[in-house]
């Protein structure tokens, strides 16, 4: 569906709770039960390790004050020295299991949200806009994966070594430990006013990127629209204005995070001080050793280093945690049984199907008015019918819905004896190709391009093919003929080659029913021309629909529709509708004084 089409405000797709993302983590890492096991092992066995010295120190200071023999503080001396190197080790494995792990979730992830977004009804990739679907596929994908390269790896390490180093310190004295606990409090104070006011921040962050994504993907691809009507300021504003959204969200989230950490730096001071008074009280009535007393505060100082690191990856590990919601969140999106271009959805035969279409009804979610008001007309199976009316009139909402883009509010649409109501879109591609003026060409060999359309073709048909469109004599000029690269980084083509492309797939794809919305509109009036012909060629032995930019295309149909604000007022042919004097006629006449 086009722009000139009335429509609802887009809104965004759907975002996962955390617990949602945190259960689609979970169910993946039981997936993969080796792996995560002996990630969680070596996390924990470099944790111990890199404890294990601070206690060790303790035993030394009891060791010096009660004048243990030199041998049994050069056996204590080795075996730091060992557990430091050994906690090394195990910390470095960790980091690279912690990768790896994270490495295959981000894979799935993305697998997953691709083939949501690929697997969701046209109507619904059109009503978020496509800044918000890229986002998600495109930036959140991007931050999640910095965040598991950085982040993630940090904050689980650090966490699992802040449980060890507090078990530790109630190894030590329960009391000492208790008066080291005494700073969880104000941590997690700190941690409780913290987290409920910057997760949604890093949402809405991540939410005005794909608004500022969908006003720059909007203003590109009508650029020619924004320069003919001088609306250049008008667009530049828009951007302007979406991210300086994104600025100040950004400067917002970096200033909750800057009071995070004056809290818990708070905490640290709080512990420290509680464990060095009870410490020295205990020293003095005899209850704890001097080296207890000593490996206490280092033990809780050892706190400091990955507590630290939590905080200060903290930031990326929001960014992360919001990319991971809004990425799972896009499978609870509705979406087709099948991917749309499924290999094994085939027409089941290649002859002609008639296409009727009965009191059709459609309004945009949110709109107040309906664009299509009970609509019927039909094709006759190997019949043409076009569409014309002016800019607003329903047109491209019509042949979307005749495609099978979208479910209509009241009315139907048969081809053959199937109801499109009753098909999910792949089945519905198999029976309806739709080609509009937003052609595309992927980067890659011009026959891998081809074979999108029929995968199993011979390189003997997908020439054919081309030649049917009139594309056989540039493509035999081609240094690699249909290996030669075309799209991005390939072979420079223009607007009516990449048409004939388009209308080649179109041969190759064999469907019965073909809708053709304004396919030659963007070509020039000579390149037009060959396009009209090669829109004739494609689209022989089958029942079409031509949404008419041209009058003479409208001509070569067998029959013509005209539409006026969402209702059918004139069908006939060319002949028949000049005669009658009606919308029709004074369409042509402009036409035939405008050429």
């Amino acid at each position: 569906m086009t722009a000139t089409d009335t429509r609802a405000t887009s809104v965004n797709l759907h975002t996962a709770t955390g617990g949602e993302a945190a259960r689609w983590v979970a169910g993946h890492c039981r997936q993969a039960p080796w792996l995560t096991a002996s990630t969680v092992l070596t996390t924990v066995a470099g944790a111990a390790l890199q404890v294990l010295p601070v206690l060790l120190l303790g035993r030394v200071v009891d060791g010096v004050v009660g004048g243990a023999s030199r041998s049994i503080l050069l056996t204590v001396g080795v075996l730091m020295v060992a557990a430091a190197l050994l906690g090394a080790a195990a910390t470095a494995a960790s980091t690279y299991l912690i990768g790896k792990l994270g490495a295959e979730l981000l894979a799935r992830l993305r697998e997953e949200a691709v083939r949501a977004v690929l697997g969701m009804p046209s109507t619904r990739v059109e009503q978020v806009g496509r800044g918000d679907v890229l986002s998600r596929v495109g930036d959140d994908v991007a931050v999640l994966s910095k965040g598991i390269r950085t982040a993630v790896p940090t904050v689980f390490s650090a966490g699992v070594l802040v449980v060890i180093a507090t078990i530790g310190m109630f190894g030590l004295d329960w009391r000492l430990g208790l008066a080291g606990a005494g700073a969880l409090p104000a941590y997690a104070l700190a941690l409780r006013w913290y987290l409920p006011r910057s997760a949604p921040l890093y949402r809405q962050q991540r939410m005005a990127q794909a608004d500022r994504a969908q006003a720059l993907i909007s203003g590109l691809n009508g650029i020619d629209t924004v320069r003919a009507y001088r609306l250049e300021g008008d667009v530049r504003e828009k951007v302007t204005s979406e991210s300086w959204r994104v600025r100040n969200l950004g400067v917002e989230v970096f200033r909750f995070f800057g009071r995070f950490v004056g809290r818990e730096n708070r905490a640290e001071f709080i512990g420290l001080v509680l464990i060095l008074v009870v410490g020295y009280a205990l020293l003095e009535g005899g209850a704890a050793t001097l080296g207890e007393v000593s490996a206490a505060p280092l033990m809780f100082h050892r706190l400091f280093t990955p507590l630290g690191a939590i905080m200060f990856t903290f930031d990326e590990a929001q960014k992360s945690g919001a990319s991971l919601t809004r990425l799972v969140g896009v499978f609870k999106e509705p979406a087709e049984e099948r991917l749309v271009g499924d290999r094994s959805v085939r027409p089941a035969d290649v002859a002609p199907h008639p296409v009727t279409v009965r009191g059709l009804t459609f309004r945009y979610p949110g709109a107040e008015e309906p664009v299509l008001r009970e609509v019927s007309l039909s094709i006759p199976a190997g019949g043409s019918l076009a569409l014309v009316g002016a800019t607003g009139a329903g047109k491209s909402t019509l042949a979307a819905l005749i495609a099978g883009i979208g479910r209509p509010g009241a009315g139907s649409v048969r081809i053959g004896a199937h109801d499109l109501a009753d098909l999910d879109e792949a089945g519905a591609r198999a029976l309806v190709s739709i080609l509009t003026q937003e052609t595309h060409v992927f980067a890659g060999p011009l026959g891998d391009d081809l074979r999108l359309a029929a995968p199993e073709a011979s390189d003997a048909e997908l020439l054919d093919a081309l030649r049917t469109v009139g594309a056989g004599a540039w493509v035999e000029l081609l240094p690699d003929g249909l290996d030669t690269r075309v799209g991005e980084g390939g072979e420079r083509l223009d607007v009516t080659k990449v048409a004939q492309i388009a209308l080649a797939r179109l041969v190759l794809s064999r469907s019965p029913v073909v809708v053709l919305d304004e396919s030659t509109a963007e070509a020039g009036s000579e390149g037009a021309a060959e396009l009209e012909r090669a829109v004739l060629a494609a689209c022989s032995g089958r029942t079409t629909l031509f949404v008419a930019h041209r009058l003479t295309q409208a001509m070569a149909a067998d029959r013509i529709a005209v539409l006026d604000a969402g209702r059918v007022v004139e069908e006939g042919t060319h002949s028949e509708l000049v005669a009658l004097g009606g919308q029709y006629a004074r369409l042509w006449r402009a036409w035939r004084e405008g050429s």
